[in-house]
């Protein structure tokens, strides 16, 4: 697929006037921002949510825009787009004839339809208290919605909760999560309810179908309609669910439970004999079939996500990628149900493959960039994709050929000029080969070099991928004049299993060895790096990667950058809300049963090594690193006498989301890069 990304830089170079310039934060905050694409099941039309931003009130805003794939020359149009309304979340009904949609309009969430050739949208539902999403059965008869009530909740009406006129503001909690990501828990789970759906809306308080069981459905923090499935005759929903408890905190254990849409009878555990993670339900288009993910050990967050069928009439369950050492990351069945599209990380790529239903063969369909969404159709499939040169656009799959479909920045970006990318590799840590990129700046000069970005991405198990991004957005490095190094380093996803797993026990060992030889290894490849004047950053393990680099490479950055990153091991294992993340990554066991795997790559320890400038960040609604990690770093720099500056943002949580954060965020590193680099 290389050839797409060329045709989209020369698409954008033709447009470009003689004055091209560099990428800027303010551009990439003002960008379009494609997302939830649907199709129509003859093909004919798809429709998405786009997100604009406006700067004035520091938010996005969400249209729903439309393409007619069947005429040629068809131009993206808008279907709805009220203004100061978001309209989100796009389905199709069965003909193809009607779209679905969540609209905040009046100040509520509500369902809402419009003809997908336009017209006046219809408002559907009326849900006191609001709800967080919707699926609509395949019979167009049935609305799935979930929202936040309190556990055994008999609808969606919000139960009146009397207070005591004399009651103080005091939260009580007999268990964890007392908090999770960036929201104190009150109480409410996410649960599912099922309404009765015409032309002419959808009434009623809606029937429960999690029945007793206590936990969130989708998932909290991140689950959406991914974890949900309608079966195709309406008559039974597939959901994954982490059931709640004094366990809660410590356990991955998603499992799938089948119910009836009718609430006649309790859900069904369908995947009660694994403990770790299964999720992503998805049946066949005859009904036999439910596709899911399966992680084998409990406990763990980034294990492999293998592929799995089970036959609904049986209960037999087939490992289907057992044999492929990558982790799948979404599913999608082919009209024909004789295969099934997936995406997967694979050495800096996540292209689309698909698997043979029967034997498991694994096809490579794509193959340069970042496919974030995959929608089947009866000649091939219509995705999103992007790269670190370029946002979301959809293209069309048909066989072996790809079509660009649309070019939503087109107008944006023109006189833009984006970086060249560089991949390489070396060996690294135990010897094995390890990959990196390096981006060198548009503008920069042929025989000139540039000030070096050295970043190291969060997870740990991540990727510095090929994907463009709106918090560390390398073009925006480049586009400010700093060639980007970015390092897969031991415990990155894309390179099999084996190689994730390396950094459990070894989160200051082979990933700062990976690091350490993969930064000479590009300096002495390209000759544009000026390695001599280089700067290091990381965010979430990233940051405890900039803290852990202070006492152990202490002379080798002019200057540090370290966001919501790990200072003390200690104060973390017992800080942080997902317990399972930091006790896996010591060993599995907790800080008091084994507190030398915890203290052995504590930064806390070699404080006194400390000498390079450090710019810190944090976020007070921060609850997986919480900002007193950040603060406690600003403290030692501070004692130390180190030159360093504390950015603290009220507002946000584990990501700088607000666009005018964001542009204040990038102006800080940024200046702090400058004033170091002398650039």
């Amino acid at each position: 697929m290389k050839h797409i990304l060329l045709a989209g830089a020369a698409l954008a170079s033709a447009a470009a006037p003689a004055w091209a310039r560099d990428l800027t934060i303010e551009d990439v905050a003002t960008l379009s921002r494609v997302g939830a694409p649907a199709i129509s099941a003859d093909g004919r039309w798809l429709v998405w949510q786009q997100r604009e931003t406006d700067l004035a009130a520091n938010r996005g805003r969400l249209d729903l825009w439309r393409l007619d794939l069947r005429t040629r020359g068809a131009k993206p149009e808008k279907l709805v787009a009220e203004a100061d309304v978001n309209e989100a979340a796009p389905q199709f009904s069965r003909d193809g004839r009607t779209v679905y949609f969540q609209s905040d309009k009046g100040g509520e969430d509500a369902v809402w339809s419009v003809a997908v050739t336009g017209g006046a949208p219809t408002q559907l539902t009326h849900i006191p208290g609001g709800f967080s999403g919707f699926k609509v059965s395949p019979d167009d008869t049935k609305l799935l919605v979930w929202a936040d009530r309190k556990p055994g909740a008999p609808g969606l009406e919000p139960a009146m909760v009397k207070k005591d006129p004399n009651a103080g503001s005091g939260r009580t909690y007999d268990q964890l999560f007392v908090r999770h990501w960036d929201t104190w828990s009150n109480g409410d789970r996410s649960q599912l309810f099922v309404l009765p759906l015409s032309a002419q809306g959808a009434t009623g308080n809606g029937t429960p179908i999690v029945g007793d069981l206590i936990g969130d459905t989708p998932s909290k923090p991140f689950g959406g309609g991914e974890e949900l499935a309608w079966s195709p005759d309406g008559k039974t929903i597939y959901f994954a669910l982490r059931e709640a408890g004094r366990i809660e905190s410590t356990s991955t254990n998603l499992d799938i439970f089948a119910a009836p849409a009718d609430g006649s009878a309790a859900p069904v555990n369908l995947t009660a004999e694994n403990d770790g993670t299964d999720t992503l339900p998805t049946v066949s288009p005859d009904g036999k079939w439910l596709a899911y993910v399966s992680m084998a050990r409990a406990g763990y967050e980034a294990d492999r996500q293998v592929l799995k069928l089970r036959n609904l009439a049986t209960g037999d369950v087939r490992a289907l990628t057992e044999g492929w050492d990558r982790s799948v990351a979404s599913i999608a069945w082919a009209p024909d149900g004789k295969s099934l599209f997936v995406t997967a990380q694979d050495t800096q790529e996540e292209p689309i493959f698909t698997v043979d239903a029967k034997s498991g063969k694994v096809t490579r369909l794509t193959q340069q960039g970042v496919v974030s969404a995959v929608l089947p159709t009866r000649t091939g499939a219509v995705f999103a994709m992007n790269s670190l040169i370029a946002p979301d656009d959809f293209y069309a799959l048909t066989g072996e050929k790809v079509t660009r479909l649309t070019s939503v920045n087109a107008a944006k970006l023109a006189g833009i000029d984006m970086p060249k990318v560089d991949r390489f590799s070396f060996a690294g840590a135990n010897g094995d080969t390890v990959w990196g990129y390096s981006v060198r700046p548009a503008s920069l000069a042929a025989d000139a070099k540039a000030p070096v970005a050295f970043i190291v991405h969060g997870g740990p198990q991540g990727s510095s991928n090929n994907s463009w991004s709106y918090r560390w957005n390398p073009a925006v490095f480049a586009g400010a004049g700093y060639a980007v190094v970015s390092v897969d380093f031991h415990g990155s996803t894309g390179y099999g299993q084996a190689f994730t797993d390396a950094i459990r026990n070894n989160w200051g060992g082979w990933p700062l060895e990976d690091l350490q030889k993969g930064l000479a290894a590009a300096t002495s490849k390209f000759s544009y790096l000026d390695g001599a004047n280089t700067c290091a950053l990381g965010a979430s393990y990233g940051g405890y990667m900039m803290n852990w680099i202070e006492g152990q490479w202490p002379d080798r950055f002019k200057c540090i950058v370290q966001h919501d990153g790990v200072f003390d091991a200690r104060a973390m294992a017992y800080e942080t809300e997902e317990l399972w993340f930091d006790e896996w990554e010591h060993g599995g066991k907790t800080y008091y049963e084994d507190p030398e795997a915890f203290e052995k790559w504590n930064p806390v320890h070699h404080v006194t090594k400390w000498k390079t400038p450090q710019l810190v960040i944090t976020s007070e609604k921060d609850f997986r690193i919480p900002y007193t990690q950040g603060l406690a770093a600003f403290t030692a720099l501070q004692r130390r006498g180190i030159d360093s500056r504390l950015l603290v943002f009220p507002d946000e949580n584990h990501w700088v989301l607000k666009p005018k954060n964001s542009m204040q965020w990038y102006g800080e590193v940024l200046g702090w890069l400058n004033k170091y680099t002398g650039k």
